[in-house]
């Protein structure tokens, strides 16, 4: 299992994480069989959104003697009201339903404590204006979480959230379908069929530009939703109209910029363990572009997508890093000292291109990468 830095938490995450779609079946026993499962393979993150205390026991159980192997991202604000799941903000029911998460998890901390479900400005500006941020913050304080995070499906909120400071982690909808989509309050917009019937050209430069943006501020991505409810395998479901792999989507996934890991859903384990399987699996298996490329109504013309099919390079230059870095730079309007930092660090600079062009003919999107390689040179004098 690879581990990544989780932004600028200092903790350490397996990029295969889980989500807890599963833990619900056959009773709640599939929960210890999960989590025997991440623990065997390295898996040391998971998410628990859901309020049903019937799960939230049994992920308590399934941790007994090993809580320390694993880190909790959990969600505030998800509460249980009245035998059913309750997205609140009043106060007095979110401080309840922590208490009683905590009481039921057997632990007496949460590693990333996620404000749950923010997809409007209104909502936002109701949590960090309240009382809910500042509970947050106290919990913070206290050490009952060690770290905050927020969960969005919408990027503009999601960006005056980062933004705020106030936000470490956050955890966001990433796959090659949902990226093309504007920013909009009702989620159910992501995989409306009408929303695809037209052609889409490139990423929704929000989209771009939040993850950009954690990526310089130090916040980690962890991502949900990376096969679209399972959606993005099935052609006859896709929105792309055609049937993409796990791998393919965990690839894309994994890199975006600032992610740190996917919470993959499962219900068994076998669906588990083909996540797994990414991190042994071959160049061409985990390959998307060519998949993208064939798409009848998407078309990622001239957009960079840090696939490196544009390798190898003659004089060894890493023209996606050198790309994402690129637009990491151009996303801010100057060079921040930590993208300078991490560009100093290749082994190879855009300086030393020498124009052959042989990586825009490997290109399938057609991206004009000599253009960016002098573009890089200029922008960061190597």
């Amino acid at each position: 299992m690879n581990y990544r830095d989780l932004g600028n938490t200092g903790l350490k995450v397996s990029e295969i994480g889980i989500g807890c779609e599963g833990f619900a079946g056959n009773r709640c026993q599939n929960t210890k069989l999960l989590l025997n499962v991440a623990e065997e393979y390295g898996i040391n993150y998971f998410d628990l959104y859901t309020s049903n205390p019937e799960v939230r026991a049994s992920v308590g159980k399934a941790l007994a003697g090993r809580r320390e192997k694993f880190i909790i991202q959990s969600h505030i604000c998800s509460v249980w009201k009245n035998g059913q799941y309750k997205r609140s903000r009043d106060i007095k029911e979110v401080k309840e339903g922590f208490q009683e998460m905590i009481s039921l998890l057997k632990t007496e901390y949460i590693d990333v404590g996620m404000i749950h479900y923010v997809d409007s400005m209104e909502d936002w500006e109701t949590i960090v204006n309240g009382p809910v941020l500042q509970y947050v913050l106290e919990l913070k304080e206290s050490g009952a979480i060690r770290h905050i995070g927020l969960s969005s499906h919408n990027p503009h909120v999601a960006l005056e959230a980062v933004k705020s400071g106030h936000i470490e982690v956050l955890m966001f909808s990433v796959n090659p379908c949902y990226d093309l989509q504007p920013a909009s309050e009702d989620v159910e917009e992501l995989w409306k069929e009408e929303n695809y019937k037209e052609t889409l050209v490139n990423m929704d430069p929000e989209r771009q530009n939040l993850y950009e943006t954690c990526q310089r501020l130090g916040v980690g991505i962890t991502v949900m939703k990376a096969f679209g409810g399972g959606d993005l395998l099935d052609a006859s479901l896709s929105p792309a109209q055609k049937a993409l792999t796990a791998k393919q989507c965990l690839h894309y996934a994994l890199t975006r910029p600032a992610v740190a890991t996917v919470l993959a859903g499962a219900h068994t384990v076998e669906q588990l363990k083909e996540s797994v399987s990414y991190e042994t699996a071959s160049d061409e298996e985990k390959d998307y572009a060519l998949a993208f490329a064939s798409f009848p109504n998407i078309n990622w013309k001239g957009h960079c997508m840090y696939c490196s099919h544009c390798a190898p390079c003659p004089k060894h230059i890493d023209v996606a890093s050198v790309t994402k870095f690129l637009n990491l730079a151009k996303a801010q309007g100057e060079v921040p000292e930590t993208v300078r930092e991490h560009y100093g660090l290749l082994s190879h600079h855009a300086g030393e291109c020498i124009q052959c062009g042989a990586c825009e003919s490997r290109c399938p999107f057609e991206v004009s990468i000599v253009e960016n390689m002098k573009a890089a040179r200029q922008m960061f004098g190597l």
